[in-house]
């Protein structure tokens, strides 16, 4: 039986940055993680947090179960819903949840553009075209204060750095590349050992990009977590006595794919929507015809019941599970009549016969599984 978790927007990573924004005294109306809160009473010269893509907590305390991460977790948290990285980190970067950013997954529909687009790459979902031509561009309705700019402004004596992979958009005006854990930890050092006040967001792309391709139990997996988790503690054991709090999580974690249903075969729901599904393979937003709901709802539960949660767009808001807030304007575009979330092994491919798909995953995220949906917070005082 599989462990079904909800969102928990009182521990969750919502929470975890709001802590890291409490401790430079940015105003913000979301709680922090409480742990957390009491390893910032102390006051430190430097603040690093390092995201490691898609390193789930069970998925962690399998590989390395007495390592340096397990040895020094302070808790663990749920992601947000749904559980990927675009609504994930988005909440990292800007403090707040999926229901005020609009930023809920990696493929939105805009009917600005009458497309599906992805979001951090900003390009068609199916063809994976650029959008040209455009009078105006639709991501400025979905733009939202970063906390580089929040820290900075609450707290002017702090310098606020973003490291990450070469091909990601800059966030901070003092953005630096590293495109492997060791140039991370290398800026990291770096940095911390200068004589400023710093708040580092260091983020990894991996191991999530080698559990799409490998696989959670893979050797590739293992060896980069491992290889990580080494480098990390000899980053801390290097950083001794600089006065900095180290802080290392995820985004979401992830599940191995045993089934695949593709959109495109469904010849039931295909006569039920009224354009293509949008969002991701386990989670998934559907617009339904008003005189086919009944038939969809009566297919859906009965050949996917047991993979997906179907709600109606009403359950799905009012269960909050975007989070609490001002409801982001795009949301109600956004958003279908109805939205199927994973709790099981499955994912659902998403396609028109026009689409330009990407090779086959071998695990991904989005859904309700604990796997997804729990992350650790590892925690060190240097």
């Amino acid at each position: 039986m599989n462990e079904i978790v909800f969102p928990d927007y009182e521990h969750s990573i919502l929470n975890t940055i709001n802590s890291i924004l409490k401790y430079y005294n940015v105003e913000t109306k979301y709680n922090g993680l409480k742990e957390l809160d009491e390893k910032l009473k102390s006051k430190y010269k430097n603040v690093v947090f390092i995201i490691l893509d898609g390193l789930g907590d069970r998925n962690l305390s399998k590989i390395s179960p007495s390592g340096f991460f397990e040895n020094n977790k302070l808790t663990e948290v749920t992601s947000v819903c749904p559980s990927t990285t675009t609504a994930a980190l988005t909440t990292y970067y800007s403090g707040r949840p999926p229901i005020e950013t609009g930023w809920i997954s990696m493929s939105q529909y805009f009917k600005e553009y009458g497309r599906a687009l992805e979001m951090l790459r900003k390009i068609d979902s199916y063809t994976h075209e650029p959008i040209k031509n455009a009078k105006y561009d639709v991501f400025d309705l979905v733009k939202y204060t970063t906390i580089y700019e929040q820290i900075e402004n609450a707290s002017p004596n702090v310098k606020a750095y973003e490291i990450n992979p070469s091909y990601c958009d800059a966030r901070s005006k003092r953005n630096i590349n590293a495109d492997d854990i060791y140039s991370l930890c290398d800026f990291v050092k770096a940095i911390c050992n200068n004589n400023d006040e710093n708040f580092i967001l260091a983020y990894s792309d991996k191991p999530d990009v080698l559990l799409h391709k490998y696989g959670c139990k893979s050797d590739e997996v293992r060896d980069f977590v491992i290889n990580a988790e080494n480098e990390i503690e000899k980053l801390c054991i290097e950083l001794k006595d600089t006065n900095t709090l180290v802080i290392v999580s995820a985004d979401h974690g992830h599940k191995d794919i045993e089934k695949v249903y593709d959109i495109i075969e469904m010849d039931e729901i295909q006569d039920c929507i009224i354009m293509p599904p949008s969002f991701e393979s386990r989670a998934i937003t559907f617009w339904v015809k008003d005189d086919k709901k009944d038939k969809f709802e009566e297919f859906f539960k009965s050949n996917l019941g047991e993979e997906f949660i179907l709600f109606s767009k009403k359950e799905f808001l009012e269960k909050n599970l975007l989070g609490f807030g001002e409801k982001h304007p795009k949301i109600d575009d956004f958003v279908g009549n109805y939205v199927a979330v994973s709790v099981g092994s499955s994912i659902i491919k998403l396609g028109t016969q026009i689409s330009n798909l990407k090779g086959k995953k071998m695990s991904t995220h989005c859904g309700f599984s604990v796997e997804e949906m729990v992350v650790p917070v590892v925690v060190k005082c240097l």
